[in-house]
């Protein structure tokens, strides 16, 4: 009688083993552009879009934009988004962000509005969607210009020339 009972602890010994080193590897995609330019005191959408291997939902979805300064000052909290939009109560982003995403078509942008050169510096998007939290978080480098100083317009060749 022991030897019967043996295998089976055995097995379920074994299997416990097995079972446990299963596990469904997820993963959440985040896209960004590299850099964003735009002029001090208009407004520019920060986009950010992903795909989730799980089903998303209003419910699962969670969103947080972060800020690094350029000149490598402490992270700040941007915007929150977990089944409502959080806009900042406080700080240099108080009145000057809005959500402009859709959870339902994986879109998790925001524009921020008026923007000074304070806002100069490196924007990241954070997205989980339970149980698929791992992934990249997407960047953005924002470079706020003055006026007429763009650089990533197209320029018409004759009008150089005309001069």
């Amino acid at each position: 009688m022991f030897y019967p009972m043996y295998r089976i602890w055995h097995l379920l010994l074994l299997g416990g083993f097995v079972l446990t080193g299963i596990q469904h590897v997820s993963g959440i995609d985040i896209s960004t552009p590299e850099e964003v330019e735009a002029v001090n005191g208009t407004n520019v959408r920060l986009k950010c879009t992903f795909k989730s291997t799980d089903t998303v939902s209003l419910q699962t979805v969670v969103v947080s934009w972060k800020f690094r300064p350029i000149n490598s000052g402490s992270e700040e909290s941007v915007f929150h988004y977990q089944e409502a939009a959080y806009p900042p109560l406080f700080g240099r982003f108080k009145g000057h962000v809005t959500w402009s995403g859709d959870i339902m078509r994986g879109d998790a942008s925001i524009t921020l509005h008026e923007v000074p050169p304070t806002f100069n510096g490196t924007y990241t998007c954070q997205v989980s969607n339970r149980p698929d939290v791992h992934g990249r978080n997407g960047e953005i480098v924002l470079k706020v210009v003055d006026k007429g100083k763009t650089f990533n317009h197209d320029i018409n060749v004759l009008d150089i020339f005309r001069e």
